[in-house]
């Protein structure tokens, strides 16, 4: 698989993955999440090709405290063949090269193997309670 940044012409490709991976929800524009992303550190909105075609995903980012990992996506067809553990050790290694000394991710209540996956690559639950608020309405 090749990595890389994201290009505007991967838009539609994405949706598409991201769509088939049930990661758009209805209060989430995923163009308008795309958009936002190229504002700050666009270059770890990363996307894994093979043979061209976009078949995995990745936005990474590091605000000076903690890194943070969003939208992690492989196509359905790819999926359990190793390309989310290479895609996210790549996010890691830029993470680490801007001096993050520390990932932290969220996964939905009820996806057993999300939490799978992250644990098997060394992340653990923090004892903390995930709070948001949404400062735009996307719908």
């Amino acid at each position: 698989m090749e990595i890389r940044a994201f290009r505007p012409e991967d838009e539609h490709d994405i949706v598409s993955l991201w769509e088939r991976c049930e990661l758009v929800r209805s209060w989430n524009d995923p163009r308008k999440d795309m958009l936002r992303k190229l504002q700050v550190q666009g270059d770890l909105f990363l996307v894994g090709l093979i043979d061209g075609h976009v078949v995995a995903t990745v936005m990474a980012g590091y605000e000076g405290h903690r890194g943070w990992v969003n939208y992690v996506a492989v196509a359905p067809e790819h999926q359990r063949s190793g390309l989310a553990r290479h895609l996210m050790c790549e996010a890691e290694r830029r993470l680490r090269a801007l001096g993050c000394p520390k990932v932290n991710l969220q996964v939905r209540n009820g996806n057993a193997n999300a939490v799978a996956f992250y644990r098997a690559l060394g992340y653990t639950p923090d004892d903390v309670i995930s709070l948001g608020k949404r400062l735009e309405n996307d719908a």
